[in-house]
């Protein structure tokens, strides 16, 4: 017996994160680890997960894509603005 999702086109998820984001929070833990135990840096660690955070889906959306829509549509997105009578 085979169970589908509703949407065959929905991305692949693991718990909360899409798998793209388990992926990157994988590789950056394990080289965040060997930052903190080889040259005692804890910035790597706290970004790490920062971006865990951020990256949870819930409803197919997250903060961390909010921010960018945010960031693209403050600051690298030209705004133009037609005024007409």
């Amino acid at each position: 017996m085979y169970i589908y999702p509703n949407d065959l086109k929905a991305k692949p998820t693991l718990w909360l994160w899409a798998l793209r984001d388990v992926a990157v929070t994988a590789v950056c833990l394990v080289l965040s680890v060997l930052a903190l135990v080889e040259l005692g840096l804890l910035p790597p660690l706290i970004c790490t997960v920062l971006y865990a955070f951020l990256s949870i889906r819930m409803e197919d959306a997250s903060i961390l894509d909010f921010l960018r829509y945010a960031v693209y549509f403050l600051f690298l997105k030209q705004q133009y603005y037609q005024w007409k009578e």
